[in-house]
């Protein structure tokens, strides 16, 4: 049965077709592009899909990329002391990922010391 609401819609929306505002849009007459999320689970991939839209990271994948730019900036880093403490905000986002895995410690990503990076820079 359709509710009020979905008629009124519908209405709109032939309304819309009727004065040609869906003629121009990106990307019409071409085939839709492949589903990314073909590997989720069918009752998941409209929430993922959310999220993906929300530009929505989960918290280890966060992590993940604060570690990375962390380490890249690092790299290009030459104050000593500013190196330390870049060191020591990547050890600790390290930390927290190997902790928030909930594996065995064999498989945690290990940590980066001053000592070595520094004498490997000067």
């Amino acid at each position: 049965m359709i509710t009020g609401f979905e008629t009124i819609v519908e209405e709109r929306i032939r309304s819309a077709q009727r004065q040609g505002m869906f003629d121009n849009l990106q990307g019409k007459g071409l085939p839709l592009p492949e589903d990314t999320m073909s590997g989720v689970n069918d009752e998941l991939r409209l929430a993922y899909r959310m999220l993906k839209n929300a530009d929505y990271l989960p918290p280890e994948l966060s992590l993940k990329k604060e570690i990375q730019t962390t380490q890249s900036i690092l790299n290009h880093m030459t104050d000593p002391q500013k190196k330390y403490k870049a060191i020591k905000k990547l050890n600790f986002l390290i930390m927290k990922l190997n902790i928030t895995r909930n594996q065995s410690p064999e498989f945690e990503i290990p940590q980066h010391y001053y000592e070595s990076l520094v004498s490997k820079v000067e």
